[in-house]
C-alpha cells in the first residue's frame, strides 16, 4: 500500500520520479579493493571518510544514495540537502560454503532504528535461486515477508535487490549461467511481486 508517507519519502528518493541513486553500501569488496592499495587493512575510519568523500562529491548528482549503517553513516550526514537517503539492511556478503546463500540482517539494526538514523527507505539484498532448494527458498520468502512487514509497520518504503544465480553453476560468469539467466529473474520477479 503507497501511504502518503511512502510517497513523501519515495518522492525524496527521486527527481522528476525517476530514482538515479549512487550506490555505495559495499562492505567487504570495497575492503578488498582498498587493501590493494596500502599495505594494512583499511580501517573503520579509512572506510567512512572514502564514503562520506564520495557522498559529498557525487550526491549532487544523484538523486538519492545507498549506503550502508556500518560504514556509511558519516556519509549520510554529508550529502546533497536534495538526495535522499537508502540504507542497507543486509549483512555483506554470504556463506561461500553452502549453496544456498540464506540472507541474514545486520543484528542491531531494524527497519525501524534505520528510518531513525535518517532512512528515506530500507533495501535488502537477496541472493534467490527460483530454480534451487525449495526448504532454502521457502526460508528466504518467509525472511523477506519479515522485512516487508517491518517497513510496513513504520510506513518507509522497501527496495528488495534480488541477485539471481544457479546453485549447481558455480561461475556467475559462464555462458551456461548465460543461459538460464532470463529465466531465473523473470521466475524470481513473479515471486516476489
Amino acid at each position: 500500500v503507497l501511504t502518503q508517507e511512502k510517497r513523501n519519502l519515495l518522492e525524496k528518493l527521486s527527481r522528476d520520479g525517476v530514482i538515479s541513486a549512487l550506490a555505495f553500501d559495499q562492505r567487504g569488496a570495497l575492503k578488498r579493493m582498498m587493501a590493494n592499495y596500502q599495505t594494512e587493512e583499511p580501517s573503520v575510519e579509512q572506510i567512512e571518510q572514502l564514503k562520506a568523500l564520495v557522498s559529498e562529491e557525487l550526491t549532487p548528482y544523484a538523486s538519492s544514495i545507498l549506503l550502508d549503517p556500518e560504514y556509511g553513516l558519516p556519509a549520510s550526514k554529508v550529502r546533497d540537502a536534495d538526495s535522499g537517503l537508502l540504507l542497507a539492511y543486509e549483512k555483506t556478503g554470504y556463506d561461500a560454503t553452502t549453496t544456498s546463500r540464506l540472507p541474514d540482517c545486520l543484528v542491531e539494526w531494524s527497519a525501524k532504528r534505520l528510518k531513525e538514523a535518517g532512512a528515506d527507505a530500507v533495501k535488502f539484498l537477496l541472493y534467490y535461486d527460483v530454480d534451487g532448494d525449495e526448504y532454502v527458498n521457502l526460508q528466504k520468502q518467509a525472511y523477506i515477508e519479515r522485512i516487508g512487514a517491518e517497513c510496513k509497520a513504520e510506513d518507509v518504503p522497501f527496495f528488495l535487490e534480488i541477485l539471481t544465480y544457479d546453485e549447481s553453476i558455480s561461475d556467475n560468469t559462464s555462458a551456461a549461467f548465460a543461459k538460464v539467466k532470463p529465466h531465473k529473474v523473470n521466475e524470481a520477479m513473479k515471486v516476489f511481486l
